[in-house]
């Protein structure tokens, strides 16, 4: 018996639970999640693409507006040239249909490696409230492309701007069902202020998180 399975069977028998009731202590736990009261909320306001871009630059991340996906190659060409970055770039197998090519860019489609400097992934949705991207791992959405790289370029559809934690939470269910493995919050670059409290960008992951935002 390893240390997980160990810790879930002293709280099963804290809480009685037996084979025999398991199944109405399942139903029990779905009843409560179900029926549960959302608290006190800030307003988002009415447009949650000012809002999301608003929060995301407070949090040091940068923005970029294109009206069609088709587009997002050169941005992200764009703000890699403004960086003085290299051309090159990993990216989200469910990306690979994009013209990278076309745009100067060379893109290997795949799960990010060590060496690997730029990451470019989609997003399951983007909460406007914290300017934070929300993204679930799957395999077309390899967690590490978001972790590894030193730049992070994330693609979100505006569509998939929600107001706050709670409708994003209700989108992964109603998609995903049971939920992938990882769900990811990304809100701007990885940072700590353990040392002095100096905030320092890049700690922990990314140390430059790039937004290109699709209208359309």
């Amino acid at each position: 018996m390893d240390s997980r399975e160990d810790i879930l069977g002293r709280i099963r028998q804290r809480l009685g639970r037996t084979a025999a009731n398991a199944d109405s202590g399942r139903a029990g736990v779905a009843a409560a999640l179900k029926a549960r009261v959302q608290g006190p909320r800030p307003p988002a306001g009415p447009d949650l693409l000012a809002r999301l871009r608003e929060r995301s630059e407070l949090l040091s991340s940068t923005v970029d507006v294109v009206p069609a996906v088709a587009q997002v190659p050169a941005a992200a060409a764009r703000y890699l040239r403004e960086h003085a970055l290299a051309l090159r770039a990993v990216c989200v197998p469910e990306l690979a249909h994009l013209d990278w090519a076309g745009a100067g860019l060379e893109v290997a489609a795949r799960a990010a490696r060590e060496d690997d400097l730029v990451g470019i992934t989609g997003s399951f949705c983007a909460i406007a409230e914290t300017g934070t991207l929300m993204l679930c791992s799957t395999p077309d959405s390899p967690a590490t492309v978001s972790l590894l790289p030193e730049t992070h370029i994330a693609i979100v559809d505006a569509q998939r701007i929600v107001p706050g934690m709670e409708e994003a939470w209700q989108l992964a269910r109603e998609h995903f069902g049971d939920l992938p493995r990882a769900v990811n919050f990304i809100s701007g670059p990885s940072r700590t202020g353990d040392i002095e409290q100096t905030i320092v960008l890049g700690a922990h992951g990314p140390y430059r998180v790039h937004l290109i935002l699709v209208t359309g």
